[in-house]
């Protein structure tokens, strides 16, 4: 009782008034407040709230006429073996057409072919009908009586006779806690809900009572606005590479296969290269090289550099200008080291790659890559696991192991796996750029690379089964979802 609001307790009392249960307009109270007060008490459960789907009719243009001059195909009963153009004449053609076709189907005539006219003859059911079903349903709804067949108001809804609206129809009941208190008796006091400079500066405070406030009462919840998940981590791994000294750098969506694949030493057959592997571009198809550059790229491909063989093929020029969307941000790394190649470097980015992956619990075709370097002298493999786990930790992961793989423009390289729900997770690739990559651009110290997938380890931060939930418009999973 003392947690009731004043118009809590009013609306129990005129529920009592009305033996315990009634509509909201039948209360004498504002309906805002009636709503408001009923919803505290239900979720108190106080009262209960009875909901009824109710159809309701609204008579058209046509349909007042149809009550006022009656159905159409009536007026058809006095023309017994009368020809069609007779009556479209007298009708015109639209109305003839409708007045003929109803009476077909209620069997009111029939039409017979003589000397090449159509004449329309009255059935015994013509003769017989009077009154018709539609028109007492109309008469009904015209009196705000809705209580009609559902076959006739589909009829009526079908000849554009009528309108139907659906509203719902809410009862408020007093439940057996709700009667308890009704029976302990309700008195309304004036009482403080809040205090406010004036009262405080009136000493009023000092003469009312106070309304205790239970914190056990339903409340809706409020979410404030935030990032994206995936934004929060991007802001999150750009605090820690940015913490460790790292800087961080951008590129284009758009590249050429020579940046893209060449100057990383990827070969020309190399199955990433596909069609069904690789967005290529239909405008611009080719994007132009530096010729220089690419005659001493074409010569790595073909017999090494520094001691390497290369591959041992002959160098397609025109392959190396194809458009393309980039398949991993290291091309944004070999750029930098092109433009800055005196170390110390330290430089990373997150940003979108592209590839034609099929669609699955754990592959996109549009996703993030989170790419670095660190170029200096005396740079070493260690240095590179430290970094790594250093990076791991800083994001949550305990759990962190490497595995030997292979990278056409790295040596060594390595796989980085963290463990999720029992299993070891590859999260990204790892490595050393070999002398093909570096020396044709005048790169002497080691340079160590990681590229690291973003949607992979958002899924296992958020606890997810299906990458595609990251980007599925989920309200309600965003909402509740904490802060990274």
């Amino acid at each position: 009782m003392e947690v009731l609001s004043p118009m809590e307790k009013k609306l129990l009392l005129e529920l009592e008034k009305h033996g315990g249960e009634a509509k909201p307009e039948e209360i004498d109270m504002e309906l805002v407040k009636i709503m408001n007060a009923a919803s505290w008490l239900q979720s108190k459960k106080i009262v209960g709230i009875k909901e009824k789907l109710i159809k309701e009719y609204e008579i058209t243009e046509e349909g007042k006429k149809f009550l006022e001059y009656g159905l159409p195909e009536k007026k058809l009963l006095s023309m017994d073996n009368v020809t069609i153009d007779e009556i479209e004449e007298k009708f015109g053609k639209k109305d003839a057409k409708i007045m003929i076709g109803w009476a077909l189907n209620k069997k009111w005539c029939n039409i017979l072919k003589k000397d090449g006219k159509k004449y329309i003859i009255i059935t015994n059911e013509g003769r017989k009908a009077t009154s018709q079903p539609e028109e007492e349903a109309l008469k009904k709804i015209y009196n705000g009586d809705f209580s009609i067949d559902e076959k006739i108001a589909s009829i009526l809804k079908k000849r554009r006779a009528i309108k139907e609206r659906e509203r719902i129809s809410r009862s408020i009941y007093l439940t057996p806690l709700g009667w308890n208190i009704i029976k302990k008796g309700i008195e309304i006091e004036e009482e403080l809900s809040q205090i406010t400079p004036d009262i405080i500066k009136s000493g009023e405070w000092k003469n009312k009572k106070f309304r205790r406030y239970d914190v056990k009462a339903f409340a809706p919840s409020i979410y404030a606005a935030k990032r994206h998940p995936l934004g929060q981590l991007i802001e999150k791994i750009r605090r820690i590479f940015a913490d460790m000294g790292f800087k961080e750098i951008k590129g284009g969506y758009v590249e050429s296969a020579f940046w893209n694949m060449d100057v990383l030493f990827i070969p020309q057959d190399h199955p990433a290269r596909d069609m069904q592997d690789t967005f290529y571009c239909k405008n611009p198809k080719e994007i132009e090289v530096d010729k220089n550059l690419l005659d001493k790229i074409a010569k790595v491909h073909e017999s090494g550099i520094d001691g390497s063989k290369g591959w041992g093929y002959s160098f397609d020029k025109n392959k190396a200008k194809k458009a393309l969307l980039r398949t991993h941000t290291t091309v944004n790394t070999i750029r930098y080291l092109a433009n800055h190649k005196k170390p110390p470097a330290k430089v990373f980015s997150i940003e979108r790659v592209f590839r034609r992956e099929n669609i699955d619990t754990t592959h996109l075709p549009e996703f993030h890559q989170i790419e670095g370097i660190i170029y200096e002298k005396d740079a070493n493999f260690s240095m590179l696991k430290g970094i790594l786990k250093e990076f791991y930790g800083r994001m949550g992961f305990k759990e962190i192991r490497y595995r030997p793989a292979y990278f056409p423009y790295t040596e060594p390289s390595m796989e980085v796996e963290v463990q999720w729900r029992g299993k070891w997770i590859e999260l990204g690739g790892s490595g050393i750029f070999r002398p093909e990559v570096t020396k044709p651009f005048g790169i002497d110290e080691p340079v160590l690379a990681w590229g690291l997938g973003l949607e992979r380890m958002a899924m296992i931060l958020l606890g997810l089964n299906d990458i595609r939930k990251l980007y599925f418009s989920d309200i309600k999973w965003l909402q509740t979802l904490p802060l990274l």
